[in-house]
């Protein structure tokens, strides 16, 4: 099969489509002939070698396809069922991948706006979960505008919280559209969040990661009411939880999410697609930042 790899560590212009062996399914998992394959920060940090150190390495946690063979004791699904989840090896950016963790494409998604979803939705739900948001909860969600962002403003919602999202001016009318109260992040950001909620937020999420933990924390009465996703060092400084996989992975929401969809109450995400040979482009964007549409590898049927 065919997969996107890297032998040394640098630019994207080290990113290869190499031949590998076909991976087999082992107990419990299943592999899929691939359609789409999402492509997320951690793409471009691991070729620079900010993250693993070994080599060489495929890349890529989750993808939609097309279910081609079942592992030992699967019967939830059959040969042929279109599913979405993760890569059991880190190596969904494929023709051919292997799930460890997988469900039922919701029926009104096609394959790349279903592989976008398992990580925004995954993180999302696990910090949502860690930060305790319940019906009647104010929320302040910092970079509400991306993948991730935006799916915890809509999860948050579909839950009875009221969202405040910072965003940028231009990204304002879209959380509105998806349930959130929008303020403008930069300088006197506090102040413009106190102006919409006077006594501060019961509880805050950090996407961004863009040094306002302080904020935060003094917008949420304490740090034991922020949670972030995206500054582990800030995290380590103030004393706020970092939320990551390791801390227990909110794998539920790959079968909710669909009910949630199916109903209206979640919206599909904005998708940018490539071929899976243009991966090292796609990377150039990702790396870029600032981009709202989540992007996506597209495998050819043929």
């Amino acid at each position: 099969m065919k997969a996107v790899r890297f032998r040394q560590f640098g630019g994207p212009e080290v990113l290869e489509i190499a031949d590998l062996p076909d991976p087999q399914p082992g107990p419990g998992e299943v592999r899929i002939a691939v359609r789409a394959a999402g492509v997320n920060a951690s793409d471009w940090k691991k070729r620079q070698g900010l993250m693993d150190s070994e080599l060489p390495q495929t890349l890529g946690y989750e993808a939609a396809g097309v279910v081609d063979e079942l592992g030992d004791g699967v019967t939830d699904v059959v040969v042929g069922d279109r599913v979405y989840g993760f890569s059991a090896d880190g190596a969904a950016q494929a023709e051919l991948a292997v799930l460890g963790w997988y469900a039922p494409i919701p029926p009104s998604l096609d394959f790349a706006h279903a592989a976008a979803l398992p990580a925004a939705v995954e993180t999302a739900t696990r910090a949502l979960d860690q930060l305790g948001v319940t019906s009647g909860r104010t929320v302040l969600i910092n970079g509400a505008s991306g993948s991730v962002g935006g799916a915890a403003v809509q999860l948050a919602v579909a839950r009875g919280a009221r969202v405040i999202g910072t965003a940028s001016h231009r990204n304002h009318d879209y959380l509105r559209s998806l349930g959130a109260e929008p303020v403008a992040y930069g300088d006197g950001m506090a102040g413009r969040v106190r102006a919409l909620a006077p006594g501060g937020v019961d509880l805050a999420l950090d996407v961004a990661g863009s040094g306002v933990l302080p904020d935060l924390i003094d917008l949420a009465g304490g740090a034991d009411h922020v949670v972030t996703v995206a500054d582990f060092l800030g995290a380590q400084k103030y004393g706020v939880r970092f939320s990551s996989g390791e801390s227990g992975r909110a794998l539920h929401v790959l079968n909710d999410i669909g009910d949630l969809i199916e109903s209206g109450r979640f919206r599909r995400p904005d998708v940018q697609t490539f071929p899976l040979a243009d991966v090292a482009e796609a990377q150039r964007v990702s790396e870029h930042g600032h981009v709202r549409a989540k992007l996506v590898l597209v495998v050819d049927e043929s």
